[in-house]
């Protein structure tokens, strides 16, 4: 390798991140209620091969051996998320105990390794009951999310350094209530537009909340999978294409949540569906609120096009969302998406670097005062145990090292970049996909539960430390790690 490897600022925040249903498991115990994803997954032919989160990476029993894992890979932030219904069984009501006392313990765990906790309140495990009610197409759902943002900042107070409020709630909305990928699984695309307004809601009244109980100087985030879409070609059809799919993929939730209004396109593109009026008087004042930061999660590009075809055929979708004959592209029905040429993770993503270079630019360049952090970037790929016990996952270390290169030209680029974290952690339950698809740089055996570090995490561990882009092929050179966390849990 030629040049002088890139190097990152001193104050650039290296972290890793998990979620909630993906890893904890133990989903029957200290006072959890049920959740839209423990339904779903015990719903035959909704998950591959009929997994559930039922134990995933058991780390509600094993949270300080997580935590000292954390530690020795040199993390310096962990975004994790807070699972509502143990906080609140049934959606409502005051705080359990035990499940306070658990991420309370967590919270302490990672403070006392020097690392910064990073809590998201909503990382798609709804409690059942809410959903039962209507889930987030009823403005109760929202109002109900704000009361327990506030009972989770009262109890975890000043010590989480980030909050954010929602994870990629274009999952939620879309993938939720309109493809029915995910839980819970509707398909209806009015259903879908309400329930993107009422997140778009309760990220509102969370950040309200949060910054009654700790003050406005509370850091307060939101984290979007905003979707890098172009255009197939110049023409103007299909230029028109992409723009109606960013109307209801982007700015459906930049709109109103940083700049207080819903796009005029999007209002045009969805009328035959909703009229919209379920967003009420002084409710985007309520979005609309002052945030610490913007987290971006990237993975893959898309390319679109206006569809030349006859629409009773069916309109090809190549959008790597799952196989639905239902879209979540809501309104977006003449829009054919094409497949990306690759090379592609396990996934079927394509991988495209120069994707998440555009996208934070883009960012910077339209919010100049709002601070960026790349809070979800990392590839699944098929990994094997070798003969000598090592998994050489060099595709993933090459993955989310020209990833880290693209962040580095963003930031070259002027974009105010503060941070990065690997998705994921630890393999884990990855929603409709089960247990066949690993995205960790730690690798679980999933019999046994026992946490072996892969080749990318002896390789990232070396990036924290150094604050430089380390090549790949060190990373096959680097001493492994004892295994730890063994035990037995039967799935």
């Amino acid at each position: 390798m030629t040049g002088t490897p890139r190097t990152f600022p001193a104050d650039f925040l290296w972290g890793a991140a998990t979620a909630s249903y993906q890893i904890e498991g133990a989903v029957d115990e200290g006072g959890r209620g049920p959740s839209i994803w423990d339904t779903f997954s015990r719903t035959p032919g909704r998950v591959l091969n009929g997994d559930t989160g039922d134990v995933a990476a058991d780390h509600y029993h094993r949270m300080a051996d997580d935590v000292a894992l954390m530690k020795e890979l040199g993390l310096e932030a962990y975004r994790f998320s807070i699972a509502w219904p143990r906080i609140q069984p049934t959606g409502r009501g005051p705080a359990n105990p035990e499940g306070v006392a658990f991420y309370s313990g967590l919270v302490d765990e990672l403070l006392a390794a020097g690392i910064r906790p990073v809590a998201t309140l909503y990382h798609w495990d709804l409690p059942q009951a809410l959903e039962d009610e209507g889930g987030w197409t009823s403005r109760a759902t929202a109002e109900a999310f704000g009361e327990y943002a506030r009972l989770v900042a009262e109890a975890l107070g000043d010590r989480v350094w980030l909050w954010t409020t929602l994870n990629e709630p274009w999952c939620s909305a879309y993938l939720g209530y309109a493809s029915g990928v995910h839980a819970p699984g509707r398909t209806d695309g009015a259903a879908a537009l309400a329930a993107v307004h009422h997140l778009n809601l309760a990220h509102g009244l969370a950040v309200r909340s949060i910054r009654e109980v700790l003050g406005d100087d509370a850091r307060v985030s939101v984290t979007l999978n905003l979707h890098v879409t172009r255009a197939a070609t110049d023409a103007p059809e299909d230029r028109d294409a992409q723009a109606q799919v960013d109307a209801v993929a982007n700015e459906v939730f930049l709109g109103p949540m940083l700049e207080g209004a819903y796009p005029e396109r999007l209002l045009a593109d969805t009328a035959h569906l909703t009229d919209w009026s379920f967003v009420h008087e002084g409710d985007l004042a309520v979005v609309q609120q002052p945030l610490t930061a913007l987290g971006v999660n990237f993975y893959s590009t898309g390319r679109v096009r206006r569809f030349r075809g006859e629409a009773a055929v069916g309109v090809p979708r190549a959008d790597g969302h799952g196989d639905s004959a239902f879209s979540p592209w809501v309104g977006c029905d003449l829009v054919e998406w094409l497949p990306q040429p690759g090379p592609h993770t396990a996934m079927g993503w394509n991988i495209e670097p120069q994707g998440l270079v555009d996208l934070l630019l883009g960012l910077h360049e339209r919010y100049p005062a709002l601070p960026l952090m790349v809070t979800e970037n990392g590839a699944a790929f098929e990994d094997e145990v070798s003969p000598d016990g090592r998994v050489h996952d060099e595709r993933r270390v090459a993955y989310v090292h020209d990833h880290l290169e693209a962040v580095g030209r963003a930031i070259d680029g002027g974009a105010d970049v503060r941070g990065y974290f690997v998705w994921s952690l630890m393999d884990n339950f990855e929603w409709a996909y089960g247990y066949d698809r690993r995205f960790g740089v730690v690798r679980v055996d999933y019999d046994t539960l026992e946490r072996t570090w892969k080749d990318s995490a002896l390789w990232y561990r070396e990036v924290v430390r150094t604050r430089t882009l380390v090549p790949v092929e060190v990373a096959a050179t680097l001493p492994p790690v004892a295994a730890a966390s063994e035990g037995s849990a039967p799935r």
